[in-house]
């Protein structure tokens, strides 16, 4: 299968260099000339126009890199064609406008998928089986903290939750097997924070699942103690035990003793582009479609709703066919 990459910024460089390694790149589209230049001479299409690549270019897929506030229109050009799309998170900023994305690509039974790349770490898949083995017993609460120092420069303010707290509301929609049902949130800018006041760098939430499980979140980029990994620290509390992932080692703990598990080789995770290929090769959904990830989303868009009201709010899924 053949990929056009659309999108060579520094996320766009890290896709070029996955594709490339599978002899899966076709061709690129960067609206900066300049960009080129990461080429270091390898001939290889690279276009400034998407429409004449997409004359020009006989490919199976398309790979979107682009800003978030352009996601849309590289998603619907792709679509206006029937080509499958692999896409980074978020669809869209506009929970209204990602819904709607969705549910185009479902109507007309065109593959789209988000590239959840959190849910692909080895030690989230041992913990997802060591769950569905009933090693806790039933889920009963989840307590998840991130902190990290982490100042980026966008072209927009930045919003945790929709950067990065996205991914693990994701994780306890998979891990659970739950959606969600009631959100509080507060989500706001912190006393010395860095950048613009416009920029809501840290989050609180209370989740309620499905089922009466609960959810505690703490999430901040303007912290300055020991970092926790891109996956945060997790506690999950069961009937017959608990699970901790601590720096990306697992602790269970089962009648007061505590195993620690640290080997995943064991363990089957595929990344997203090799998901992405195998779901077409089959002709099935991808693990992270538009329709799964915006159930994701749906707990971000409540979480804005709730810091904005002050209240709990109830999630509501979006109609999707």
């Amino acid at each position: 299968m053949k990929a056009l990459l659309v999108g060579f910024g520094s996320a766009g460089f890290h896709w070029y260099k996955k594709l490339s390694e599978r002899g899966m790149l076709a061709a690129i589209v960067e609206t900066d000339i300049t960009m080129k230049r990461k080429l270091d001479g390898r001939e290889i299409p690279f276009y400034t126009s998407l429409e004449e690549a997409l004359q020009r270019e006989q490919v199976d897929f398309l790979v979107n890199v682009t800003p978030p506030l352009v996601h849309t229109s590289i998603n619907q050009a792709a679509f206006d064609r029937r080509l499958p799309v692999l896409c980074e998170k978020p669809i869209s900023f506009d929970y209204t406008e990602s819904v709607r994305i969705v549910q185009r690509a479902v109507k007309e039974e065109i593959p789209f998928m988000i590239a959840e790349n959190y849910r692909c770490f080895p030690f989230m898949r041992k913990l997802k089986q060591l769950l569905d083995e009933g090693a806790i017993g039933e889920i009963s609460s989840l307590h998840i903290d991130f902190y990290r120092k982490h100042q980026v420069e966008r072209k927009y303010a930045v919003q945790i939750l929709d950067d990065i707290g996205i991914h693990h509301f994701d994780l306890v929609r998979y891990l659970t097997g739950r959606e969600g049902a009631r959100i509080y949130a507060e989500i706001y800018h912190p006393v010395a924070g860095w950048g613009s006041a416009e920029e809501m760098i840290n989050a609180h939430a209370l989740l309620e699942m499905e089922g009466g499980i609960r959810v505690s979140y703490n999430a901040t980029v303007a912290s300055c103690c020991k970092p926790t990994p891109w996956s945060g620290s997790w506690r999950i509390e069961g009937t017959s035990g608990s699970l901790q992932l601590i720096d990306d080692i697992i602790l269970l703990t089962q009648d007061e003793r505590t195993t620690v598990i640290e080997d995943f080789s064991g363990v089957h995770a595929p990344n997203c582009l090799d998901e992405f290929v195998a779901s077409l090769s089959a002709g099935r959904e991808g693990e992270t479609s538009g329709k799964e990830y915006i159930k994701t989303q749906a707990i971000v868009h409540h979480a804005h709703l709730s810091n904005a009201t002050r209240t709990s709010i109830h999630i509501q899924l979006p109609d999707i066919l």
